[in-house]
Parts: structure tokens; sequence; C-alpha cells
């Protein structure tokens, strides 16, 4: 099963026992060895033997006979809890997958706004020297761009300049997706050549 290294013990071994039942390993209604062999068999101690046969009480996977012991329910009640869990299981398992790939995405975002910052810093230490300089453009509510994304837009193939931040009402969108989509008062922050200024300002104002 998954995840099973991240379930207490005593769901482990009921997950176990279940999965025997239903592999027919023990039969309906037969009786399973007590408690003590079972914490010998498992190598843990009775109270969690006896945590894990409650759980499987709770399902109809088993039933405790005062004075005589554990006895297999049916197949059916195994299957049904082993399907269950391991519901519960993938959902789990899925969480921790999505918390580390946002884990991923975080440390990458700041990767990104790291070398953004590099770029603006080198473009604004050589302006005079490097071709690749940093721009900005407004984008009045009258321009063609506004509702358009990036990527519908063909921004950089038609000016060849990369937008590397958008300013809008005082807050700085690093490093836009493809996706963005352009709001009229947006401030446009771009880096490219100087010979591909008058693109965007034809773009941006047409």
């Amino acid at each position: 099963m998954k995840d099973m290294k991240k379930q207490p013990r005593y769901q482990q071994i009921a997950m176990d026992i279940a999965a025997r039942i239903a592999r027919n390993d023990f039969e309906e209604g037969q009786r399973i060895s007590g408690r003590s062999v079972l914490s010998s068999e498992y190598a843990v101690s009775p109270e969690t033997i006896r945590r894990a046969i409650n759980l499987l009480e709770e399902e109809n996977v088993v039933e405790v006979a005062p004075n005589y012991g554990v006895i297999v329910g049916t197949k059916v009640q195994a299957l049904a809890y082993l399907d269950g869990n391991a519901s519960v299981n993938d959902a789990t398992a899925l969480k921790h997958k999505l918390t580390s790939l946002m884990d991923k995405r975080h440390e990458l975002d700041v990767e990104i706004n790291n070398v953004i910052q590099e770029i603006m810093d080198i473009s604004s230490r050589f302006a005079s020297s490097d071709p690749l300089r940093r721009f900005e453009y407004n984008i009045d509510p009258s321009s063609k761009l506004v509702g358009k994304s990036i990527r519908s837009s063909s921004f950089y193939q038609i000016t060849n300049m990369t937008i590397i931040a958008i300013s809008r009402q005082g807050e700085m969108m690093l490093s836009p997706g493809p996706d963005a989509v352009f709001e009229a008062q947006d401030v446009l922050v771009v880096v490219g050549h100087i010979q591909d200024v008058i693109k965007v300002e034809m773009l941006v104002q047409g």
C-alpha cells in the first residue's frame, strides 16, 4: 500500500491482517491466534495488537468473542476495509507530493526573482555599454493590449523584449507567466535591445 510508512504501526498491522483475510490466508469463521502470538509475529506489544484488532472489529472485518478470541469475518468486509484505507493513503500521498512540489516551486520562484534582480542591477550599472537595457511602459486604457495575455499578444515574438515584471496598483508581479493578462494602468518592466524600443511603443500604444 502507498504511504504505509507514514501510518501508525497498529494501522499497518490492521491492513496486513485484512489483506491476509482477503487472500484467504485466514478463512471466514476461523479463530485467529491470540494477542500474545500476534504480538510476537509482528514484533509489537499486545496493546498495539489490541488497537489493530479494534480497528478491524469496528469495520466488521473480525469479531472479538469473549473467552474465545478473534474470529475472522467475511472476505467482502476485508476487501472493503482495504479499499477504503487505500483511498485515504492515496490522498495522503498526494498531499505530501503537492507540498513537495509547492516547496520546489517556491525555491524556483526565489531563484527566478534573484536572476531578474541581477539583470536589473547589471542593466542599471552598465546602461551605457550593455546592449540589454531595462525599460518601463505604461499601458493606457485605450491600448489594444488591455485584456490580452502575454501569450495571446505575441509580445516577445513582436518586440524581441522580455517582460520581467508588471507593476499593478503599487504591487510588483515578478516574472509574470504567459497567461498573465494586461490591465489598464499596468506598468511593464522589460529588458531588451534599445533598437527594439519602437516595437514595444507601437504595440503598447496601438
